[in-house]
């Protein structure tokens, strides 16, 4: 740089002008040195002098192994305006490096090899007008390193090896607005990056946004299910806990927020609890393997869960799973038979109190001895289809007739055996696909097309317990659930079109994922069979940080 070469020819000039008034101050000139009354150089030292007069106001230490700036090193030099560390093989700068420098305009370190320097290195620099920190190997500055540079005019950055990346992001935002004349950036990476500026680059919103899943609460019950509900602005979970014989209801504390305990429903071999809102009815189906399954209605007046209802159980061995939905205006759920003898029933919710008949009552049996294990009701392309899995044969699939207000066999989901769970999504608001949960084999991701489900991603899953689709505004996930191993979280991915790892987390045999959205919050609670049930808060991350 001129400025910098006329600096130091200056400051040689000066060298033998002051000699005379150099020898009559009380300091010595270090070894290695050349001082005057202003000025010192150094070439070739390990350290920094130890005595330097306070009112110096040039320093230059050049090809010296000096390899760390730490804190105040450079306080007792406060008249210092030049600062010149080129060639020093420095290697760290740390906090308040140039603290007490409050005059400092010129600070040049050129030609070293930094692989730290920290947020905090340059604070207090207000006067600073020219800073070069070319050719010292850097991937990387800390965010808002130049945030206390109030005064700077130029800056130097080339001969380094940043990536372009998100950790790179504020420096591109921060040279796009910055008043400082800025010496091109040009990046070394990624690959697509290379040999770009930085300073014309683009700002893609979201980009270096991620997410995380934080643990947030750990509940002392062991459940198969948990279903999240609302009425009146509360949210409730029910949880089917069979070791405890019982479905167990919890409350969002808006205070404390987290989940407490609010009812406690009494059973017999509880295997599942589902919720269901209608009108001014909040009730609770429980399915039992012994006793009966029942209806429970909630009484504001004794604020606890009351029997309403017992299900008709006329061809049901062993319930298994509950998919309760509207359709054309009606309500229905499908209780699931696990059984080798049982009947698949679909229940109609009817409201008829002056023939008595307020409740579900059966209103059609569908798949029989076929040992069914998940039930998944879905629309399609302006039709309502139900999917039935199994562990005997291919998922089947019914469609609603309206002629007969009968569910129809319409076909299967080819190529598929021993589906423990059918789970359908939606991904960009258009197109739905369904995960499958294989315990043997690979569990899979079908896109509906041309009126049928086509495989489009495979997830090795051995021993899997569920594929669990959820979502948190565009941000779609599955989390892929075993007893053998921790759960994995996989993020969908547009480019890509599928499914990619995204991260790993702990639940002790999970049995379902559900999405909490509480007090701007998200949450996602997790059941467990064996271990403490979990909710995890859906965080965001930037990644510039």
């Amino acid at each position: 740089m001129a400025f910098l070469k006329q600096w130091l020819l200056m400051s040689f000039l000066l060298m033998g002008f002051n000699l005379a008034v150099n020898s009559k101050r009380n300091f010595k000139c270090p070894s290695g040195c050349s001082c005057s009354k202003d000025t010192i150089i150094c070439v070739g030292t390990t350290a920094m002098p130890r005595t330097i007069p306070t009112d110096i106001n040039s320093l230059s230490m050049v090809n010296g192994s000096i390899a760390e700036l730490t804190e105040g090193l450079f306080a007792l030099m406060p008249s210092l305006q030049l600062l010149l560390l080129n060639s020093n093989s420095l290697t760290t700068i740390k906090d308040d490096a140039f603290s007490g420098l409050s005059r400092l305009e010129y600070l040049f370190i050129e030609g070293n090899k930094i692989e730290t320097i920290t947020k905090y290195a340059l604070r207090g620099l207000r006067d600073l007008t020219h800073l070069s920190l070319a050719n010292n190997g850097m991937t990387f500055l800390p965010r808002d390193l130049f945030f206390d540079l109030d005064s700077l005019l130029e800056l130097d950055l080339r001969g380094n090896s940043f990536q372009c990346n998100c950790e790179t992001r504020w420096l591109m935002v921060w040279l796009k607005n910055t008043n400082a004349t800025a010496s091109d950036v040009l990046c070394s990476g990624p690959g697509d990056m290379k040999g770009k500026k930085l300073n014309d680059l683009p700002l893609p919103p979201g980009e270096c946004i991620s997410t995380d899943f934080i643990r947030h609460q750990a509940i002392p019950i062991q459940s198969m299910s948990a279903d999240i509900f609302s009425s009146k602005e509360d949210i409730y979970v029910a949880m089917a806990a069979p070791y405890s014989n019982s479905c167990v209801v919890m409350e969002w504390d808006h205070i404390e927020m987290n989940f407490r305990k609010f009812d406690n429903i009494t059973g017999k071999s509880v295997v599942g609890c589902k919720s269901v809102v209608i009108e001014d009815h909040v009730l609770i189906l429980v399915t039992q393997l012994f006793g009966g399954s029942h209806i429970y209605k909630f009484e504001a007046g004794q604020n606890k869960f009351t029997m309403f209802q017992t299900i008709e159980l006329f061809n049901i061995s062993k319930p298994n799973d509950i998919e309760v939905f509207q359709m054309d205006g009606d309500w229905y759920f499908v209780i699931v038979d696990s059984s080798k003898a049982g009947i698949s029933t679909l229940y109609k919710w009817m409201d008829q109190p002056e023939r008595n008949e307020t409740g579900f009552f059966s209103y059609q049996f569908l798949h029989e001895w076929f040992r069914d294990t998940d039930a998944e009701f879905v629309q399609l392309d302006g039709k309502s289809y139900l999917i039935l899995s199994s562990r005997s044969q291919a998922p089947v699939i019914y469609v609603w007739n309206k002629s007969t207000l009968k569910f129809m066999p319409h076909g299967e989901v080819p190529m598929v055996d021993e589906v423990l769970a059918v789970q359908a999504f939606r991904v960009g608001g258009s197109d739905t696909y369904l995960a499958l949960t294989c315990y043997i084999g690979d569990s899979r991701v079908l896109k509906w097309s041309s009126k049928q489900f086509t495989e489009v991603q495979a997830l090795p899953s051995r021993g899997a317990m569920l594929l669990q689709p959820f979502a948190f505004g565009e941000r779609h996930y599955l989390a892929l659930g075993s007893d053998f191993s921790f759960t994995q979280i996989f993020l969908w991915d547009a480019e890509s079109q599928s499914f990619v790892k995204f991260k790993d987390i702990y639940v002790q045999s999970p049995r379902s994922f559900t999405v909490v959205n509480t007090d701007r919050r998200t949450f996602i609670f997790s059941s467990s069979f064996k271990g403490k049930s979990m909710v995890f808060e859906h965080v965001i991350v930037d990644l510039s940080l």
